[in-house]
């Protein structure tokens, strides 16, 4: 199951999928493939979007890959939803204080 947040739409799951198919994709492509069946502009406005949260990389020239975000919200692993944090990894190892070679501030 995958979990959305509020500021995603139907064509994002498209256009996720179809970049994870073909490894990447450009807006034009996309909406010429009958599979993300949005107008170029639409497409385009959408993949900034998801590269905004991280789900998306814009490689430049209309070029975007997805991300390891992207993928894991592909699989049901990530919550998008803007007040439902992905888990991160603890800055602190619960028997041996803070993570040996990592550098980390304190707030």
């Amino acid at each position: 199951m995958r979990y959305s947040g509020d500021w995603m739409v139907l064509a994002d799951d498209r256009i996720l999928e179809y970049i994870r198919e073909n490894e990447s994709g450009r807006p034009t492509a996309m909406a010429e493939s009958g599979y993300v069946r949005y107008s170029r502009q639409y497409v385009h406005q959408r993949c900034k979007k998801l590269t905004k949260h991280g789900l998306l990389k814009h490689l430049g020239n209309g070029v975007y890959i997805i991300t390891e975000r992207g993928e894991g919200y592909l699989n049901g692993e990530i919550d998008t939803s803007e007040d439902a944090p992905d888990e991160v990894e603890p800055v602190f190892d619960e028997d041996n204080g803070p993570s040996v070679g990592e550098n980390h501030e304190q707030v």
